[in-house]
This record gives structure tokens, C-alpha cells and sequence, in this order.
């Protein structure tokens, strides 16, 4: 198996990173768990369930032609029973029989024990680098035929190997990481990605460094964790090489989403706008790219608009889908703000006029956000006018100097009477 090499150095010769192993590149990671799949099955689940605002037509006014139909195939396709049954009731499956779910088990089970069978024949007349390329086939077939449990339990055998480099380690968690995020366990998802960052800390060559900051995005999108997310998606957007875990359209979907919250007016120009990676597939992020250029432009009608559209874009997306609410509401504060900081004062009319809503409509909304601390204004409702209340920053700063200083001379007191003590 591949070990940690171990090298003798001589004055002329410069000492290598011996903990170093050339990475397996996305290329070569095992092809399933299909993250594609897993896209699939979310929007497949969101059409059957009837309280979903997610519709067939929806799935199709996006492109998307995978539906339930489709779904079907691939699972098939791929002989898992433990998915079958999984999927079967909720998307109202009921083409294969429990029989031919039993001859699948049957068969899979035979194909283990063949595959085993070439890990121990490796083992006794191979070397250590064939034991490994034996391990990962098992893992990899677990992946694609068995349950979440006995994939996971195969990729842990690799990881039990005596000798295992970082750089295998971490291919090996990489490709559990995928397992626990494809059957959406954001729990053990993000321990493995502890356990990835971890070994990448110790040693880990470039590419393995940048398809982990991949895998810990969308971790931390998963946990709303959207600004930690959107700073590391933004960095590695232009040497994306984590095809494996989703499509590069999927990647420059969550960085346009995450970064406009958070990037500063110039630089999503710069950054988003005017970016050679996103230019290059605009087409097909065709609505966040609306509704970016929309708010750069001040143009609030097409940004308001654009944001009906996203809503659909959102929930067809297995990550985004959880915080669409909250995405959508910080979209609609980021206009609003916006909007506002051009004015001392403007009436409702005006702004209701500006992003083509009704009075009453944006009325509602100002309303619960500046109730909430989100938006620096007051409304007259007699008057119809909205006034901008920007705080003082100098003031602000000043007075949270005044309250740090006295939780800080709290504490010196505190400590004085226990030393006294």
C-alpha cells in the first residue's frame, strides 16, 4: 500500500516533505456516491410531497429533466436495495418486486465476497500497494450497490490499514464525507471534514488543500454558516477541481448566492460581476446573475423580480433548499438597505414604485425589519415616508469603548477580591 516514504537527505540534496502524496485528484475519486443522484432525488422528493412549493413545472422552467422517472433509472441502474427501499415509499415506487430486491442482495453479497476474496490473494502474494488498490475497490463497490452503514464500514477498513499515508487518509474520509452527505447526515458530515482538515493541517499536498475548502463550504452552508462559506468558496473559485462533490455551475451558484450577502458593492463588480470564471458560465446561472447585475445596477424592479425567480432555484438545490427563507428575507433586506442609504427620507410611494410592489406590500415588510434592528430607519405612516436613521459611527464606537472598559474593570475587581482573598 502507499506508506509514508522515508528519505535520506545529503547537503546537496534538499529534504522533501515526506508526508506528501500526490493527490488523488477528482478525476480519480470513486464514482459514486453520485452527488448528481442525490440533486435528483431532492427535487424528485420536493415534486411528490404536495406542501412543497416545488413543482414539475418548476424542475422544468430550470432545465432540470431528471425527474421522478429518471431517479428511477439511475437507482436501479445502480442494484442498491438498502436505496430502493429507502426512496420507494416516498416517491411511490413500486416497479421492483422484493424478490428481485432479495436477488440484487444475493448478487451484491457474491460480489463482495469476490472482492474480499482479491484483497486476501493480495495480501499473500502482492505487495502493500495492492492490498490498498483491493480495499478501495471493496469501498468503492459498497458505495455504489450497499447501505449508508456497510460503505462507511468498508472505507474504515481502508483507514485501518497499517501504514496509511495522510494523503490516502484523507481520499479515504473525503469519499465518507460524500457517503454521509449524500444520505444528508450534516453531523457525521462535518466530523469528517474535522477529521480531513485535521490531516491537511499535518501535511497535505495543493490539491487536496482546495477540494477540502469545497467540502467545508458547504458544510458550513448546511449549517447556515454562510459567511464562513462564502469566503472560502470565493477562494478557490478559480482552481475548482472538486467535480466529485458537485458541478461547477452548482459551485458558482453557492459563491454568487453566499458572497452577494456579505462582499462590498465594489468588489462583487469585480469579484462576481466582472469574474472571467463566472462570465464564462453566466448562461447557466442565468437568474442569481439577473438579480446580481439587477442590485449592482439599482435597478430594484429587475432585482425583485429576479428574486421570484431564485426562490424556485433555491429549493431545487439540496443545500440551499434549508435556508431559502432566510436567503430570500437577507436578499430582501440587502435591497432595501441599499435602496435606502441613497436617502435621508422617500416616500412609501416612491419606493413601493421603485421595486414594483404595492404600498401596503412594502409597508408590511419595512415594517417587521425595522422592528427587527435590520434596517437604520423609522416609517411615518401618517406622512408615508420612510426616514433613514444611519447611526453615528464615531458614537457607536465610542460607546462600545465605554462598555467594554466596565466589563473590563468588573473583572479586575473580581479578580483583586480573589487575590485578596
Amino acid at each position: 500500500m502507499e506508506v509514508e516514504p522515508t528519505t535520506t537527505t545529503t547537503a546537496e540534496e534538499p529534504k522533501k516533505d515526506e508526508n506528501v502524496n500526490p493527490s488523488a485528484g477528482s478525476e480519480a475519486a470513486a464514482e459514486y456516491p453520485d452527488m448528481e443522484l442525490a440533486q435528483s432525488i431532492h427535487r424528485a422528493i420536493l415534486i411528490q410531497n404536495p406542501k412543497s412549493k416545488f413543482t414539475a413545472e418548476d424542475a422544468a422552467s430550470l432545465g432540470m429533466t431528471s425527474g421522478i422517472e429518471g431517479v428511477l433509472e439511475k437507482v436501479k441502474k445502480m442494484e442498491n436495495p438498502s436505496l430502493y427501499r429507502h426512496l420507494a415509499p416516498i416517491l411511490g415506487w413500486t416497479d421492483v418486486s422484493e424478490e428481485a430486491l432479495a436477488e440484487m442482495e444475493k448478487k451484491n453479497t457474491e460480489a463482495m465476497a469476490e472482492l474480499e476474496k482479491k484483497v486476501e490473494d493480495a495480501k499473500e502474494n502482492a505487495g502493500d500497494m495492492e492490498v490498498l488498490d483491493a480495499r478501495f475497490e471493496v469501498a468503492k463497490f459498497a458505495a455504489k450497490s450497499l447501505s449508508k452503514d456497510e460503505a462507511l464500514a468498508a472505507y474504515q477498513k481502508v483507514l485501518d490499514l497499517p501504514k496509511l499515508s495522510r494523503g490516502k487518509q484523507m481520499d479515504a474520509l473525503m469519499e465518507s464525507s460524500r457517503i454521509v452527505s449524500f444520505y444528508g447526515d450534516t453531523k457525521s458530515n462535518a466530523e469528517f471534514v474535522k477529521k480531513i482538515a485535521k490531516l491537511a493541517d499535518e501535511s497535505g499536498d495543493w490539491d487536496r488543500r482546495n477540494r477540502l475548502k469545497v467540502y467545508n463550504s458547504l458544510q458550513k452552508l448546511l449549517t447556515r454558516d454562510v459567511k464562513t462559506a462564502a469566503s472560502l468558496l470565493i477562494d478557490c473559485i478559480a482552481t475548482f477541481s472538486c467535480a466529485e462533490l458537485c458541478s461547477y455551475t452548482d459551485f458558482i451558484l453557492y459563491t454568487m448566492v453566499s458572497n452577494l450577502l456579505y462582499l462590498p458593492r465594489t468588489e462583487i463588480k469585480s469579484k462576481i460581476i466582472d469574474g472571467p470564471e463566472i462570465r464564462s458560465v453566466k448562461e447557466d446561472v442565468g437568474t442569481v446573475y439577473k438579480m446580481v447585475s439587477a442590485l449592482y445596477d439599482c435597478d430594484y424592479k429587475a432585482y425583485l423580480h429576479a428574486m421570484v425567480e431564485m426562490e424556485s432555484v433555491l429549493l431545487a438545490d439540496r443545500f440551499l433548499q434549508p435556508h431559502a427563507g432566510y436567503i430570500m428575507r437577507e436578499l430582501h433586506v440587502l435591497g432595501y438597505k441599499q435602496f435606502l442609504d441613497s436617502y435621508k427620507s422617500v416616500t412609501l410611494e416612491s419606493m413601493a414604485g421603485s421595486f414594483g410592489v404595492g404600498v401596503e406590500f412594502l409597508d408590511s415588510q419595512l415594517s417587521r425589519f425595522v422592528a427587527a434592528g435590520r434596517l437604520s430607519a423609522k416609517i411615518d405612516k401618517f406622512g408615508g415616508v420612510v426616514e433613514t436613521n444611519r447611526p453615528d459611527l464615531k458614537n457607536a464606537q465610542y460607546r462600545d469603548m465605554i462598555q467594554q472598559g466596565d466589563l473590563l474593570l468588573n473583572r479586575i475587581q473580581k479578580l483583586a477580591r480573589v487575590v485578596d482573598v
